[in-house]
């Protein structure tokens, strides 16, 4: 059974006008205080972000607590300097980010400019083992046509500098601004693969192969494809969800490529509106179906993804679980519906923060 690593971002706020404070360090200073060794917490690129990383797991409940205990621990230890975490994948009041004072981010200011002062957005990362770098490649060209709908899924950024955007995954165009973020061609093998990379890199246009940024890439550290299209999840089992599709999309690529089964031949300009179209709509509106990619209800589009990865999440006992979350995605709503929601009913972009605070530590809304 493969195995499976998140990396969340969350957004430090005052907890009492929800507004972004730039106090990472202080969290990561407690964070060591209490115990020296850590290693779960990390600095992020703007000072009001604070990162974790969950251990490789092979079991998705055990995944979820892990998140669970990370998403608590992050909150105590905010509280403890008088802040707390949202799962925000965008600030829904204005900011104005810090970007932190190490090389690499001052590199980036200096390089990007307003791209790098301007977009502080929040994301979910998920990491499924792979056997090897031919396998990767291979899964990396297979997962192209689904990654919309994991944005789609997981879309959780309405809100944009105090003002609703129309996205219901506004940080996903955000993301596009940095020069190697998206979708990508075919590549067919792992040499392929590098040698692309290697001329990106001979651009001098990124500093390092850690700034390749495609939407599901091969992991410069571990031995994992990297998938890096979802907004932090605002709820703790979304972030599972994808998690659990994410390890499926990867397990039935490997098999249709071990068969023989070529990927699909689309083009970036198609995954590109399949991207957008998964930004705008949501699970409120038409995404794109994978097979022929025309529109279609996002109900339609995600029952075809839980259709595509079914007999892989059987053998791993997880498909009914995926199935029951996504029915209560479409009952109650993802994190976009629940920011607009409380909008509605508050009229306060604060009150909006404070519901995702107490969802984040596990509170019911």
């Amino acid at each position: 059974m493969r195995t499976v690593g998140v990396e969340e971002e969350l957004l430090l706020v005052d907890p009492e006008t929800g507004e972004p404070r730039a106090r990472s360090a202080a969290v990561l200073a407690r964070a060591v205080q209490e115990d020296a060794e850590q290693d779960v917490f990390e600095k992020e690129l703007y000072d009001q972000m604070l990162e974790f990383a969950t251990h490789p797991q092979t079991d998705m409940a055990a995944l979820g607590a892990e998140i669970v205990r990370c998403r608590r621990e992050a909150a105590r230890h905010a509280e403890g300097i008088g802040c707390a975490v949202a799962a925000l994948a965008t600030s829904p009041l204005p900011v104005s980010p810090s970007v932190g004072a190490n090389e690499r981010y001052q590199w980036m200011e200096r390089e990007y400019g307003i791209a790098t002062r301007e977009q502080m957005v929040l994301g979910c990362h998920v990491h499924v083992a792979v056997e090897s770098d031919e396998e990767g490649v291979a899964v990396v060209d297979r997962l192209r046509p689904w990654l919309a709908v994991l944005s789609a899924l997981s879309a959780n950024s309405p809100f944009w500098q105090g003002k609703d955007t129309g996205y219901s995954s506004y940080r996903s165009r955000v993301w596009q601004r940095w020069p190697s973020a998206g979708p990508t061609e075919l590549f067919g093998s792992a040499e392929r693969y590098r040698r692309r990379v290697a001329d990106m890199m001979a651009t001098d246009t990124l500093l390092d192969e850690a700034m390749v940024y495609f939407d599901a890439r091969l992991s410069e550290r571990y031995p994992t494809v990297e998938i890096r299209v979802s907004d932090v999840c605002l709820e703790a089992d979304t972030a599972v969800l994808i998690a659990t599709l994410a390890r499926g999309l990867v397990e039935t690529a490997a098999r249709d490529w071990r068969a023989g089964r070529p990927p699909a031949d689309l083009g970036v300009s198609v995954l590109r509106l399949a991207g957008w179209r998964a930004a705008r709509s949501g699970l409120t509106g038409d995404l794109l179906l994978p097979a022929g990619m025309r529109p279609a209800p996002a109900e339609t589009v995600v029952g075809a993804l839980l259709d595509h990865v079914a007999d892989a999440l059987k053998e791993t006992g997880d498909l009914d679980r995926a199935r029951e979350t996504c029915a209560r995605l479409f009952r109650e709503g993802n994190g976009a519906r629940v920011q607009r929601e409380t909008l509605k009913r508050t009229d306060s972009l604060r009150e909006v923060v404070a519901e995702c605070v107490r969802r984040t530590q596990g509170e019911t809304g």
